[in-house]
């Protein structure tokens, strides 16, 4: 192939992941504008975000997007005015991919709430390809003793549940739920394990469950089941919108519910006695800051995580959403570029 066109994949026609929306397409490998570096992809998380832009439960933001944004690979060329990275280091690329630096969100260090945010693989292509780029001030260096297959899910699902719990101010020495078992969840229990945290995991799936225990979690139960005590603080990455009730239903008094995911079914009716009252707290997750992405790698770099990353080569990226779809990955599918 012509070192002036690459493969990659397409969101051609979003729609259920059994309609095919993806496709493998040839395109002209993308140049990097100022500020930005090219990126030859090495390694690419597949997202469950990827699966919602790719079914468009998330609307479409520019037609024939090429998904993935948690990206691993080596910069390969640099724009102009791009600093911080030269040719040949590894990188890492993750879902916030632009702020204004102006507005009152990001001058408050919350520049994941910026109006003006935009994101690798939903406004921008991202790394379901050969080459990416990226604009140098969103890339990120990336900690040692990891392979390139072990870093991509921390890009995106390792940060978005490190900031997933900090939003329940979990205590120390604190009871966590965690509602779903997949990449996001298998990386965030390991952070709140090493803080010191009692977990208590409720999923679907026998795999998801033994891998939870095997991660040293306390208990594993289905998905909708009581924990065997209360707890201090929940997450809720599954996408379901009626595991809302059960979760708030297990809180103890004050604690907090984050939810985690970018999309959710619709919520049930809450009953105030039953879910709200005692000052318990139910809160989103919308995205993640540069300072979330820094702090969280710094932590893995320092606590060393399992990553369980079920491999496809980059020429299956159609079936490994299919497979996240139908709930046959454990842990975080990985495309190999």
């Amino acid at each position: 192939m012509s070192a002036s066109v690459m493969t990659a994949w397409q969101v051609a026609a979003p729609g259920p992941i059994a309609a095919h929306p993806l496709r493998r397409v040839t395109v002209p490998r993308p140049d990097p504008g100022p500020g930005e570096l090219l990126v030859a992809v090495r390694a690419c998380g597949v997202c469950r975000t990827d699966l919602h832009v790719a079914e468009g439960d998330l609307a479409v933001h520019r037609p024939n997007v090429i998904p993935g944004h948690e990206v691993v690979g080596e910069v390969v060329a640099v724009g102009p005015d791009a600093h911080g990275f030269a040719t040949g280091d590894r990188v890492g690329i993750a879902w916030l991919r632009h702020t204004c630096g102006r507005c009152r969100f990001c001058l408050r260090g919350r520049e994941n709430l910026c109006p003006e945010s935009r994101y690798t693989g939903w406004d921008a292509d991202g790394g379901y390809a050969e080459y990416t780029t990226v604009p140098a001030a969103y890339a990120h260096r990336l900690p040692a003793g990891y392979s390139d297959t072990e870093l991509a899910p921390l890009l995106c699902a390792g940060i978005i549940g490190y900031r997933a719990l900090m939003r329940t101010e979990l205590p120390a020495g604190g009871r966590l739920g965690i509602y779903g078992f997949g990449g996001s969840a298998h990386l965030t229990a390991q952070v709140a394990l090493a803080q010191g945290a009692r977990v208590h995991v409720m999923t679907r799936g026998d795999k998801a469950r033994e891998l939870a225990l095997a991660l040293g979690a306390a208990s594993a139960q289905g998905a909708t089941d009581m924990p065997p005590e209360p707890l201090d603080a929940a997450i809720l990455f599954a996408p379901v919108g009626h595991l809302v009730l059960p979760a708030m239903a297990a809180l103890d008094r004050g604690g907090v519910l984050a939810i985690a995911g970018i999309h959710l079914s619709d919520i049930p009716a809450l009953n105030y006695r039953d879910h709200l009252f005692q000052e318990r707290e139910m809160r989103s997750v919308t995205a993640n800051t540069r300072a979330d992405a820094r702090e969280f790698l710094s932590f893995v770099a320092e606590h060393r995580v399992r990553v369980t990353t079920p491999e496809y080569p980059l020429d299956r990226a159609d079936r490994a959403l299919a497979d996240l779809s139908e709930g046959r990955i454990s842990g975080a599918a990985v495309l190999l570029v």
